[in-house]
């Protein structure tokens, strides 16, 4: 049964920083592209960030976060990361991990960013 679990959210004031984890289990991660999405309420999900599958899988990220968030996995821990700097009031949201490929989700971890 695959299973992703968030971690790392929290409250942080602006400009300041926070990783996000995401372990995974049940699946074959290492061939597998995987995803960040956010969402605030009454809104929809936004794919903030991709990274494809294997050791050298290539990042993209949305122009909202670009420059300032980063996507890694660590294959060997079945763990994918977004280290998120200059934060922004505007980043508040429920962030989530997903597997494009398979349809699965984690629950999400709360970022709050406020003064």
């Amino acid at each position: 049964q695959a299973q992703l679990v968030e971690s790392g959210g929290g409250l942080v004031q602006p400009g300041g920083s926070l990783r996000l984890s995401c372990s995974a289990s049940g699946f074959d991660f290492i061939i597998y592209a995987m995803t960040w999405h956010r969402q605030t309420p009454g809104e929809e999900r936004e794919q903030i960030a991709r990274i494809g599958g294997g050791s050298r899988g290539r990042a993209t990220y949305a122009e909202s976060v670009k420059d300032r968030f980063a996507i890694s996995r660590d294959n060997e821990k079945n763990i994918l990361y977004l280290e998120m700097s200059s934060l922004k009031w505007e980043d508040t949201a429920m962030y989530y991990c997903h597997v494009p490929t398979l349809g699965h989700w984690g629950k999400g971890t709360l970022v709050a960013v406020s003064a």
